[in-house]
Parts: structure tokens; sequence; C-alpha cells
């Protein structure tokens, strides 16, 4: 936004009464938003000046809130102690779907004041700070991918997920009419994210019947994962507004497409004023090495691209997901496509799933570039034809053979370091875990009878 946002902006909206309700709230393992509503008044009192308590287990829980044992952060034997969340007051918005209303993203310390170092935000912080102390800056953009369905989520729950309507009867990639049916929520969905701050460039029907995909401006790293997690929440919340639903399931039918959150990364010099991808109209040889690290790095780091059992369903042959780790000029049945030219140039990663943490998949792109500039990774040739069918590395097909693979990484632990490298695992073991327990409808249909 245009607008400088401090303290003292935020301070006086409140007392111009532009604002009754704030929410302060921190994105969580699974880059959904956790926090509190604080009246106006009460958050101008007291919480601006030094923030509020929440419980730490906040990073120790699965998607369904329950605590997961073994996490050094804290636990029962710990007490689950409280942590600190601290506005960063940089990041307040108004947000026009819920009248009154103004978001402020929190970081999280402990009782010393020390940064959360296992917070998804502080997580993509510290790689961006390495990039910074080598004298580069980054801009990064996300590309997210939903199916809009016309069930609630009540609705859809009482349904067992099963037989839901979709907005779209067919598929409508780039169709005008179909998004026309559409654009109530849609829309609705890309002009209030304008009116909230949220820079949108387009949106447009994708490769499934009711999915879309609503693109960013791109912007600095911490801020395009705070501007996505605004876009990803409030989605939902407008949709409930409208009496429907959407979801962002990397693979939500196994007979339609997945849905991606394509990153696209350049790197530039401290100032963001010259790109460090292109010299002269020719690509330089931190871009080759950048290129050369997301590649070697992809395996290894598929944790944080595709978080969940679901995600490695998505990578399907022929269906514009990618199953080779593999690169050429805007190809889009590579793992990563390059795109545009001069200072435009940049790396599309086309692994991550629409289910991704951004602060994660951001971060985790950052550490493989620097990694490949200090290893001097070349990547390989470039891929000719369709990536489908070459003999080059595979992603990743399971959660466990991911977790696997993060496990043994000396370069994953070297990047995000020992304290994150075994949250991380330990989350992914307990995810697998709860999957590998787990009963499913398909089971039921395959095994009632036939055993």
């Amino acid at each position: 936004m245009s607008e400088t946002k401090t303290a003292a902006s935020l301070l006086s909206a409140i007392k111009k009464g532009t604002f009754h309700t704030v929410i302060l709230a921190m994105p969580d393992m699974q880059g959904r938003w956790i926090g509190k509503r604080f009246t106006a008044r009460h958050f101008a009192k007291s919480v601006m000046s030094h923030g509020t308590h929440a419980c730490a287990y906040l990073l120790t829980v699965d998607m369904e809130m329950d605590p997961v044992p073994g996490f050094a952060l804290t636990s029962w034997d710990k007490g689950y102690q409280d942590f600190s969340l601290v506005p960063d007051f940089s990041t307040w918005r108004g947000l026009p779907w819920l009248p009154g209303t103004v978001l402020v993203v929190a970081d999280t310390t402990d009782q010393e004041h020390r940064p959360t170092g296992v917070a998804p935000r502080q997580i993509l912080k510290d790689q961006v700070a390495k990039a910074a102390a080598k004298g580069w800056s980054l801009k990064m953009a996300s590309e997210l991918e939903f199916y809009l369905l016309r069930d609630t989520y009540e609705s859809a729950q009482k349904k067992n997920w099963t037989g839901l309507e979709h907005y779209g009867t067919y598929i409508e990639d780039y169709h005008i009419l179909q998004g026309t049916r559409e654009e109530p929520v849609v829309g609705e969905i890309r002009n209030l994210m304008e009116a909230a701050g949220v820079p949108v460039e387009s949106s447009k029907g994708e490769w499934g019947p009711g999915q879309h995909e609503i693109n960013l401006e791109y912007a600095a790293p911490v801020e395009m994962a705070d501007l996505h997690t605004v876009y990803k929440h409030g989605a939902k919340e407008i949709a409930m507004q409208k009496g429907c639903s959407l979801t962002f399931m990397a693979k939500y039918s196994d007979k339609l497409a997945g849905s991606s959150c394509h990153i696209h990364a350049s790197l530039w010099d401290k100032s963001g004023r010259r790109s460090a991808f292109s010299a002269g109209g020719k690509p330089t040889k931190e871009f080759r090495w950048f290129l050369g690290g997301t590649m070697a790095m992809a395996r290894e780091m598929s944790l944080f691209f595709a978080p969940t059992v679901n995600s490695y369903k998505r990578y399907q042959a022929a269906t514009f997901a990618p199953t080779r780790i593999a690169w050429a000029r805007d190809n889009r049945t590579c793992g990563f496509r390059v795109v545009g030219e001069g200072d435009s140039l940049r790396i599309e990663n086309r692994i991550p799933g629409a289910d991704a943490n951004p602060y994660l998949a951001l971060a985790a792109t950052i550490a493989a570039g620097l990694y490949g500039i200090e290893k001097k990774i070349d990547p390989p040739a470039e891929l000719a034809g369709d990536a489908y069918k070459a003999k080059v590395s595979p992603v990743p097909k399971t959660l466990t053979e991911a977790i696997g693979l993060f496990e043994k990484s000396a370069a994953a632990r070297a990047a995000f370091g020992d304290e994150v490298h075994a949250h991380y695992l330990h989350a992914a073991k307990a995810e697998q875990a709860a999957s590998d327990r787990a009963v499913t409808d398909w089971e039921r249909g395959r095994y009632f009878e036939r055993v």
C-alpha cells in the first residue's frame, strides 16, 4: 500500500472510529491466521504497547488443534507456557468484508523477548536476512488456485465431503462466460482484496469445473507471504458470506486437476533496483546457480512445498502438475519454468500445492537458491519436450518419502538450523502417523465385501 503503516496511523484510525475490532494474528505451521479479536478501545489502551500472550502450543498442534507430544518448543512436561504476540504495525489493514475490523500480523517472542525460531514468519525472515547479508534482496509472487463450490462448509461436512456441487459445470480454463457465473463470488474476492490493500493482478478460470486462480502482484518475501495469507483466509470468509465454500486442497478430487501454488522468485541487489539474474539482457551466473540450487534441493525441501498426505496425490502426469525435477523456458510440464527476460527474468517453482504454508515455501525457495549460489551448482541442461516422459529425477511420491529425504538432508539442516529442522520433521511425522491410522471411504468401498 502507498500509505505508510505505523502504530500511530492505526491509533489515529481507531480514535476516528474507523475500527471497532482488531484481529491480532500470527501464521501457524499450516499457514492459518491464529490469534485474538480485541475491542479497538482495549487494543489501543493496552495491547499496542506490549502485545498479548498466547499459548505456545499453537506451534505444536496438528491441523485439528490436537497437541502433538515430542516437540522441544513446549509440551505437557513444560506446562504449555505462553509466548508473546508482538504486533508488526507495518502490516495493519482494514478488512472490507468484515466492516470495522482491522488485521495486524504478529510475530512471536519468548519471555526474554527473543524471536520464536520455529515460527513460520521468523523462518522466512531468517532466510531474507541471510540473503541480505550477502548483498541481495528478492522479489517473489505466489499463484494460488482453489475450487469454488455451491455447498457451504457445514453442508459439505454433513455430506461427508462427497457429491458436492461445483460452481462451474465444465472445465473453464480462461473461459470468460463461465467466469461470469462465478463473478458474484470471485469478483467480490478480487475487489475486496484490492480494497484491503492486497494488490490483485487478475483472476481466471482454471483447468477444472469451478477452479480458479487469483494472482497477486509480486512483493518482498515476507510481505508476499502476508498478502498470500490475507487473501487465502479472506477468500474463505467471503465465500462463507456468499453461502458457498472453496477449498485449497492440493488434490480435491482424483478425477480433476489439482490446485497449485506456483512461486515466482527473482534475485536483486540490496536496493532492489538492479536484477542479479540478468545483465546486458543475458542470464547471470547467479541465475544459473540459484536455479541449480532450487533443483538440487527440490526433493529434500519438498516437505515445505507439499506438507500433507494429500499434497503428493497432485503429482500426476498430464495434469499440469509437475512429476519431474526438470527446467525449461515456458514449459508447463517441468517442475521449474523460466519466464521473462531482462529485469523480469525469474524462476517459477511449480512444485508447491495450494495447501503449502507460504512462509515455509518461500523460505525453502530462498534457502535452496542461496545454497546453489554458495556451492556454485549449475542446473542440468534445459529439458526439451514432455517432462512427464523424461528420465530425470522425480518429485517425491508420498509424504513418507519426503520425510525421509528431509530427515537425511544435511543441506536442509544447515539452511534452517537444527531447531527448525527437528521441529518440522516431527510435525510431518505426526501428520503421516495420523494418516496411517485413518480408515478411509476408499478402503471401505474396496474391501468391505471383497476380502
